[in-house]
């Protein structure tokens, strides 16, 4: 059994028993041997549950020993969110991480689009934080190529139908800058959902830039291209 198996949470057993190939029942008189620790601690029960960034070591052999990571990159524009792509620099390109390979990308932005972009190993967090239930905020500059009038805040409050997919667009909170820059607020991200939007007034968008993911705001020091790891309080955002 490979540490690929482990994807999601499972119980002890299982795991010693598919990682050792050995009888589950077997794994009693191992723990009662105490020569299992998990987390730091001689495990005792064998309905304990092992999540996919669990320590364990069985008589001081690591069989499961990932280490979670969790990052925040200024995307620039012209670069792709992607892990690999023929034609264009890729985010996985620019980070310096020594595990960047192992990560994937949690809430993409368009090529020409800026700011604000989340990767990590944890398939767990990265899910919660973009499960459409939990309704977590998204903040956007926008610049466009004409004026923003009021009309735009009711419209985009009331949400727009879109009969390709048959669905409306939950509200979007749309903050007016200047004439041609809007602040929006939306829970969701439907493809393109940001132009579209803007195209039924026929405003062409320029500029898309990502300030914040729920309670993750992108650092006023963080220069385009850079990255960095999530702080503890910014990774317990999206834990529980």
């Amino acid at each position: 059994m490979s540490d690929q198996f482990l994807q999601t949470k499972t119980r002890l057993d299982r795991f010693i028993s598919s990682k050792k190939n050995i009888n589950k029942r077997d794994v009693r008189l191992i723990l009662a041997q105490k020569r299992i620790v998990v987390d730091g601690a001689i495990a005792s029960d064998v309905q304990q549950i092992i999540h996919p960034f669990s320590q364990v070591f069985f008589d001081g052999e690591p069989l499961l020993n990932t280490q979670a990571y969790y990052l925040k990159l200024h995307k620039p524009t012209g670069v792709v969110s992607a892990t690999s792509d023929k034609i264009h620099q890729t985010v996985i390109d620019i980070i310096k991480h020594p595990s960047k390979h192992t990560l994937h990308i949690t809430g993409r932005l368009d090529l020409n689009s800026s700011g604000l972009l989340l990767l990590t190993n944890d398939s767990e967090w990265s899910r919660k934080l973009m499960s459409p239930d939990n309704k977590i905020t998204k903040h956007y500059r926008v610049t466009t190529e004409k004026p923003i009038t009021q009309d735009y805040i009711e419209a985009f409050h009331d949400g727009m139908y879109f009969p390709y997919e048959d669905i409306t667009t939950r509200p979007v909170l749309l903050k007016i800058i200047n004439q041609n820059e809007a602040e929006l607020t939306l829970t969701e991200g439907r493809y393109h959902q940001i132009k579209r939007m803007f195209g039924r007034f026929k405003n062409p968008v320029i500029k898309i830039h990502r300030i914040s993911i729920g309670g993750i705001i992108l650092d006023s020091n963080l220069l385009a291209g850079e990255s960095r790891s999530l702080y503890e309080n910014e990774i317990n955002l999206f834990k529980n």
